[in-house]
This record gives structure tokens, sequence and C-alpha cells, in this order.
């Protein structure tokens, strides 16, 4: 019943598209059948609205239709953009001389590849659409990224054609809310079917969207886990960034990033290559915000709080990742979608204090022991950064969790899985994270000597973290 309910919701937003006479376009799929044009066929009445609908699965055809990929890669974003481009150009300019002058044109395009007998790819594609937003208006664009996660073709097939439908149904009903575009992109399909990773707003009614802060509504909406920016600030695709790459993370809040940051970032990347014997070139380094760290009541985000994260690690060159993971075993799962090489991930001893509390693994079965067993299977390390408290440096040595937890500590530390950043600047201890924060939003000036120079020029000239607010 529920998979009837969802095809005829399906049907009915592609039923009140070919209803209307002045939306008119084409649809050109590519690598998982025609789904979206066939929901717009057995809706009824397409005629009305498609123009065109097209495959070129043989590469030489493709070639001939939209041109070489230097890459070699034909599910690619330079593909869809050719495809766009071709497939726009061509319906307006034959067609607006003879269609009603109230006609807004479009073009629906999709390049992926899904789950096949042959090969064990990682099915993925990228969607996009351009359309007029009034009549004779220059063409905005909607690109995304996704990822299909059903186990057969046909499901994934199937998810598309839901998706496709939701994109053009959307882009033309909501473009003044680019947010409930995005929330309206995975209505009627299952959870965990479809992951969009990346997201695209451009052109003439897009031109004021912060496309980074769209990007986060896909994590707080839950339509993808983790979103990254490179350090320029632009958003990037996960399998693109960490594919078959060593990763190297540091989870935190930064408000603001400190010295003390930086310094855990150089210690963890001089240990870890050197622990694993690693070329620096093939390690990716990444600062990651977990949701938790950016919402406020009722989980709302704070927009302007958020891009000043972001801005501020990227100054620093880092690449950001932005994910709603709380647990550390599930970061690792995810990274493991895209590499088997080495991960590590650096943490202070209030972070590792935080992970040996057995009430934070409540609700799983295993309890800490099931989190641990899935923390460090292979290839994973954590480096623990010391901390000064009461005049004591406290390190791995002498970190000392609850007493029934003693063994399993000494388990892990001495088979490698934990381990002591030594390399740390003591002289940086001192400052607390919250004392740094008091200390902008009142205004004094001691705060700035716990910060990179950029980054308190940064958070002085746009007043970021409520600076001087009291």
């Amino acid at each position: 019943m529920a998979e009837h309910d969802q095809k005829h919701k399906t049907l009915q937003k592609a039923l009140e598209i070919n209803l209307d006479n002045y939306k008119y376009g084409t649809i050109v799929e590519i690598g998982a059948g025609q789904e979206v044009a066939r929901n717009f066929f057995r809706a009824g009445g397409a005629a009305g609205t498609v123009a065109k609908t097209m495959s070129a699965y043989d590469m030489q055809v493709s070639d001939d239709i939209y041109g070489l990929e230097a890459s070699g890669r034909y599910v690619s974003r330079s593909r869809l953009m050719k495809m766009l481009d071709k497939e726009f150009i061509a319906i307006t300019e034959l067609l607006t001389p003879i269609r009603s002058k109230n006609t807004t044109f479009f073009s629906y395009a999709a390049t992926v590849t899904a789950k096949s007998y042959l090969q064990k790819n990682e099915c993925h594609g990228w969607i996009g659409i351009r359309l007029q937003l009034h009549r004779k208006a220059p063409p905005s664009d909607i690109i995304l990224h996704v990822r299909m996660l059903d186990n057969d073709g046909s499901s994934q097939q199937e998810a598309l054609g839901v998706l496709g439908v939701n994109l053009i149904h959307a882009a033309f009903n909501y473009f003044t809310n680019p947010k409930k575009i995005i929330e309206s992109l995975l209505v009627d399909l299952e959870p965990e079917r479809l992951e969009i990773d990346m997201i695209n707003f451009e052109g003439p009614y897009f031109e004021e969207i912060e496309n980074r802060l769209m990007n986060l509504h896909l994590v707080h909406e839950d339509l993808t886990h983790a979103i990254m920016f490179n350090p320029q600030g632009e958003v990037q695709i996960p399998a693109e960034l960490l594919y078959k790459k060593h990763i190297l993370v540091m989870r935190g809040a930064f408000t603001p990033l400190t010295k003390i940051h930086t310094d855990m970032i150089k210690c963890g990347q001089q240990h870890f290559n050197e622990t694993e014997n690693i070329n620096a070139s093939k390690t990716i380094v990444l600062a990651e915000l977990t949701m938790a760290n950016l919402a406020e009541g009722d989980n709302k985000i704070d927009d302007s709080d958020f891009l000043a994260r972001v801005d501020m690690l990227n100054t620093q060159g880092y690449t950001v990742m932005v994910s709603n993971y709380l647990r550390y075993f599930r970061l690792r799962e995810y990274f493991r979608r895209y590499t088997k090489k080495q991960i590590g991930m650096i943490l202070g001893i209030s972070n590792l204090n935080f992970i040996f509390q057995e009430s934070y693994y409540e609700g799983l079965e295993g309890g800490i022991l099931e989190a641990f067993a899935k923390l460090f299977p292979d290839n994973t390390r954590l480096y623990i950064y010391p901390y000064k408290s009461k005049n004591e440096l406290v390190t791995v040595q002498n970190f000392t969790p609850s007493a029934n937890l003693k063994y399993l500590y000494q388990h892990l530390t001495e088979n490698g899985y934990l381990i002591g950043l030594e390399n740390a600047d003591e002289s940086l201890q001192g400052a607390s994270p919250a004392k740094i924060l008091s200390s902008i939003e009142t205004g004094e000036d001691d705060w700035k000597e716990h910060v990179p120079d950029a980054i308190a020029e940064v958070i002085v000239n746009k007043r970021l973290f409520g600076f001087d607010s009291k």
C-alpha cells in the first residue's frame, strides 16, 4: 500500500506539470533507464510538457552528441553541464519562435552509474535542471550529486525516477524558497534509499543564495551525513576528496580556532606520518564540525556563526567537514566508504574522558565494547593531545579512566590504538575555550594572544562570536 501511495503521489506531481500548458522541456537520462521521463508519460498528458526524451548509453554516441570528456569520466559534473548546455540551447532556439509567448522552457539531465551485474562500482550520479522561471528569462540551474543506496539496479532506477520528478516539480513551484526545494527532493521515498551530498543553485533567481548554507541544510534535513568544503570554501564531493586517501581528522567546536587547535593538527600530522610511514601528500587533513556544535535551541542553526567557522578554518588552509555524527565510530564508518587506508583522529584529553563515559553509549546494545570494536577494527588510531590541569600536564600516560575500564584503557594504549602527542607546545596551555570566548564577548584583549593573528583580525573586523557584545 505504501509503495502504491508513493507512486501515486509521484504521478500526481508529474501530472500537475503536464497540465500546465506553459512548461515545456526535454528529459535526457544516461545510466539508469528513463525513469523520470517514464513517470511523466505514465501520468498522462505528457505531450504538453515533454518535447524530447533521450538516453545515449554508448560512449561514442554520447561523445558525438555532447563532446569528449578530457577526464574520460562520463558520470561527472562536466558531462552533466554539457548535457544541460546542449539540450537547453537546442529547445529554446528551435521552439521559442513558435511556442506561446508565456512558455517557460526547461531541460532535465542525469548521468549516473547504477548497480549492474558486471561491476561493483560506487552507485552515484549527477543530476540537474536548467529552467526559465518566467518567460524569456535567462535560465537558472539546480545541480546535485546523489548516491544510490538500494541493493539492486531496478530499485535504484525507481528511486531516481521519484527524485527527478520531485526536482522538476519543486524547481518550478518553490524557486523563491530554496530550502523547501531541498526538503522536497526525497519526499515519497523511504529513508536510506538516496543520499544527496552536494547541491548548487545558480542563475538570476538564485544570485543571493549562499550555497554553503544550502549544503548545510542537506545535513540538517538528513539528506546526507556530511558535507565538505575545500580550503577555498567551495563545496566538494566527499568521494572525490577522500577516495583512497589517508585521513587525519580533528573534531572541534572552533569557537574560535585557537593556537592550541593549530598545534594539535601540527603535532597530529607529524605523529600520523611518522607512525604510519605515510607520505604527507597522500593524506587529507580535515577539521570537522558536528551538527551538535552548530545547533541552538530547537535545533536551529545559526547561519552566520556557521559561515564564520568555515571561513576561519579555510583561512588557515584546512579542508572543512560538517557532519551529523556524534559518536566517533560512526565517523570512522563514513570514511571507510571511500578508503581502506589509515585513519587518524586527533582529540584532547577532555574528549578522551568523554568517550570513556559508558553513558555516552546508551542505546547501543554492546555499549562501550561494541563502540570500540567498531572504532578500532583496522588502521584506525586516536592521537591524544595533552591538557594542563592545576599545573599538572594530563597525558595518555597518566590519564585515569573509571576503575572498571582501567584494563580496557590499558589494552588500547599498549596495542597502539591511543597515541599521545608528545611534541605538544606546553606554552599554549592554560586558557580554556570557554574563557577565550568569554573574553571575546566582553571585549577584553587577552584573548588575542591565544588565537592566530589572522583569526584575531577576522574576529574583530567581522565582529564574530559576539565580539565586544557585552
